[in-house]
């Protein structure tokens, strides 16, 4: 199947997705609350993504979804608002959540190669579980991000939807945190693309932001999500105790498991990789310490790029 193609059923499957939680949201059953009423959406439209993933035998169908949903969610529940709410800390929120969602996306786009293709996490995944197979690819690949990233969306929930004053330092600083991730991920994706079009066989990134950090796109992600934790502390300062939930549950996943998972099959590939470990940061940049053979680009969650 050619780029084209698979780019083409990719859309529909998108569109049938979001169709199908408009149809929801229009003409469902009402819980008389806003953020359930959509998470029942987003689950329905996962189901639609994991029906098109089980179809063309490719999970990866679902990497898109990471980033095109919160845009999604974000004006829906600004539409769905109050009058009284502020809308100049709303407007700033969703500045920063599109510049975020434009770059990951576009980011997935220009490395995805085709539905030929699928993340390697996957197969591994799948293939472990045996008769679970189906249960792992639902749950594990398809509707526990989605989760994830609902409850990572949640503090912008409380910032569009909450009315009242916002604490102006607090949006800024946030605004600034954003984008500051953004950016480093930017930066960090176009040095890992400079380095994938030039390497050669067991060869490893460390110059630029890889330099600092062994997973810089990872570390940019979950700075992203504190920003949006800052910006439902901005709106609703009493909330503080469970608007960060989301952001600690990322980091949780990026440390527990997809870096780790990565960092392994480093390791066997790259003999090399070793002498990285020992010298640049895990996760959070630091300068480097005495230098050594390049280092291996991180993991990254679906549409982050990767070597």
């Amino acid at each position: 199947m050619s780029r084209t193609g698979s780019f083409v059923r990719v859309i529909v499957a998108y569109v049938v997705a979001f169709a199908v939680a408009g149809a929801w949201l229009g003409w469902g059953p009402d819980t008389g609350r806003l953020w359930l009423d959509t998470l029942f959406a987003d689950l329905l439209a996962t189901l639609v993504i994991f029906a098109f993933s089980r179809v063309y035998s490719n999970s990866s169908l679902y990497d898109a979804y990471w980033s095109v949903i919160p845009p999604a969610l974000l004006v829906y529940w600004w539409a769905a608002g109050d009058a009284g709410i502020d809308a100049v800390h709303c407007w700033v929120v969703a500045i920063v959540v599109a510049a975020w969602a434009i770059r990951l996306t576009a980011n997935w786009a220009i490395g995805w190669p085709g539905l030929h293709h699928e993340d390697w996490r996957y197969p591994m995944l799948k293939s472990g579980a045996g008769r679970a197979e189906l249960v792992v690819d639902l749950l594990a690949i398809h509707v526990f991000p989605t989760i994830q990233v609902f409850l990572g969306m949640i503090p912008v929930y409380v910032a569009v939807t909450h009315t009242g004053g916002t604490v102006v330092w607090l949006t800024v600083v946030a605004a600034v945190v954003g984008l500051g991730a953004v950016a480093l991920e930017y930066i960090a994706d176009g040095q890992l693309r400079r380095f994938v079009a030039q390497r050669k066989p067991g060869a490893v990134l460390d110059t630029g932001l890889w330099s600092w950090s062994r997973h810089p796109n990872y570390f940019g992600e979950v700075m992203f999500w504190v920003s949006m934790a800052l910006f439902g502390l901005a709106a609703s300062p009493g909330d503080w105790w469970w608007l960060f939930v989301g952001a600690v549950l990322m980091l949780a996943m990026f440390l527990g498991a997809s870096i780790p998972m990565m960092e392994k099959r480093s390791l066997e590939r790259r003999p090399d990789y070793q002498l990285v470990i020992d010298r640049v940061a895990r996760f959070v940049p630091r300068p480097p310490r005495s230098r050594v053979s390049p280092s291996q680009p991180s993991a990254h969650p679906p549409g982050q790029a990767t070597a």
